[in-house]
């Protein structure tokens, strides 16, 4: 009775000034903390209390210390079982708070395996068994060695087989909760881990795993976060390109352009979502018409981009048109603002179509010639000449061409170097004969089916092969 009332005292103190180190010691750690502190301290306040409780009887009734070992291993084996038990429920209610707060955390600098906690506790739980069950068979068989009456002796051996029994059923008790608490722990972190990826599959990136532990559960969950993050920005990435690829398209002349002076039609066919290619036709004063077709130096958004300020420029200058070189000296004296610190520029090929007086003018600021074909004689012209790239140089020397009189169903054939360029399965390019063979065996037709026609002799020549460059093109017939 004295010694289970000194017990019941020491662990009353011990729970009396629980809460006051619950609130310095483990709340004012962080999440990920708060278990392994929890565990310290169920510990520490076990061993206290059994230490108190050797050392009062020491002073009080003269025990040996020696004899506290019992009862200090009794305290631990029991602040052991009891520190893992709460460490599982502090980890499950920091799990719990992490849900309610939708917590978005990186992965845990440093983490601890759970094969080293299953082995550390596996190795201690087998430590105190065998200093338990060491230490009642060392005392009861000294017990048992005093006893001569064999009724006496039949009793002892009755109790120390319950004694045995009794530590045994409390210690399976205690792992089996054990076994339970943690399965529960495990359970949440896999249903809120598949929850989350459950969301993801169907396209919802707003959900996040909570990172509570250090464990392999922690880092998961922190790069699962990494993945979600780096999903939606793609998914971002992405509707700003189909953003940007259907801006650009429009940009594009929306039909073709017919009149009885001449029938114009094209086409663009990005590499990428979006590219540096341009083509577009308009009126221009005095019943005359402008073609222009255009390649922004490099592919994707950044091209996009220097496209269409290109065509903002071309566009703006339409206003006070007054020849071909006045529009491509503006729009020049623009890029180069632009690309003074880029090195970006952009190569330009200017036709205007003077129906009057049967008179084709043109610019070709670095670009591919154009090609006529005049399909009564079967000749084919280049529409050539010199000149540098916009943006390259503020004042580039300008040259306009021209071309007096044309017959009937002559086609002007205006591309980027993105089709004589393009390359079979063994390396051979397109090249300026095969858009030959295509106007000369689709001449009769119109300016719209010859585009379409130069498009699929094309693919079918790339077969298997990537688009490796734009592709643009604009074929015109003249009246």
């Amino acid at each position: 009775m004295t010694l289970g009332t000194t017990i019941l005292v020491a662990f009353g103190i011990a729970l009396a000034v629980r809460p006051a180190l619950m609130r310095r010691f483990v709340r004012t750690a962080p999440v990920e903390d708060q278990p392994r502190r929890q565990f310290s301290l169920e510990v520490s306040l076990c061993l206290g209390a059994g230490g108190l409780v050797g050392l009062f009887n020491n002073l009080v009734y003269d025990f040996y210390l020696v004899s506290a070992l019992s009862l200090l291993s009794g305290c631990l084996f029991i602040g052991f079982f009891m520190g893992l038990d709460m460490a599982l429920a502090r980890e499950r209610g920091a799990i719990y708070r992490a849900l309610e707060i939708n917590a978005r955390m990186r992965p845990p600098r440093r983490y601890y395996p759970l094969t080293r906690k299953f082995s550390l506790v596996a190795f201690t739980t087998i430590l105190l068994i065998c200093i338990v069950l060491a230490l009642i068979i060392a005392r009861d068989f000294a017990w048992l060695a005093d006893q001569s009456d064999p009724a006496a002796l039949k009793t002892a051996e009755r109790t120390v087989m319950l004694e045995v029994f009794f530590i045994m059923t409390v210690l399976l008790a205690v792992v089996v909760n054990l076994i339970f608490s943690y399965s529960r722990n495990l359970k949440l972190l896999f249903d809120n881990e598949t929850r989350v990826l459950e969301q993801v599959s169907r396209g919802n990136l707003t959900q996040m795993v909570p990172v509570a532990t250090r464990d392999e559960f922690g880092v998961i969950a922190g790069h699962t976060n990494s993945m979600i993050e780096g999903l939606r920005h793609r998914t971002e990435l992405i509707s700003a390109l189909q953003l940007a690829d259907e801006i650009q398209h429009n940009l594009l002349p929306r039909k073709t352009l017919s009149n009885p002076a001449a029938e114009i039609a094209g086409t663009s066919h990005y590499c990428t979502d979006t590219g540096g290619d341009y083509y577009d036709h308009f009126e221009l004063p005095e019943g005359k018409m402008g073609v222009v077709v255009a390649d922004s130096s490099g592919h994707g958004v950044s091209s996009a981009i220097h496209m269409t300020s290109t065509r903002a420029y071309l566009r703006s200058g339409l206003a006070n048109y007054n020849t071909p070189a006045d529009l491509v000296r503006q729009t020049n004296r623009f890029l180069v603002q632009d690309s003074r610190q880029t090195g970006w520029f952009i190569t330009l090929f200017l036709l205007e179509i003077d129906p009057r007086n049967r008179r084709l003018s043109w610019i070709r600021a670095g670009h591919e010639p154009g090609l006529l074909y005049e399909p009564q004689t079967d000749v084919f012209h280049e529409l050539g000449g010199e000149g540098v790239a916009l943006g390259a140089v503020t004042d580039p020397q300008l040259t306009t061409y021209t071309h007096r009189d044309w017959s009937a169903g002559t086609i002007v054939f205006l591309a980027t170097d993105g089709i004589r360029e393009t390359r079979d399965d063994e390396g051979a390019m397109f090249g300026h004969d095969g858009i030959r063979a295509v106007l000369r065996r689709y001449a009769h037709q119109t300016a719209k089916e010859i585009v379409t026609a130069v498009t699929a002799a094309v693919e079918q020549h790339r077969g298997q092969q990537d688009q490796e460059d734009d592709i643009t093109m604009v074929v015109i017939k003249l009246h």
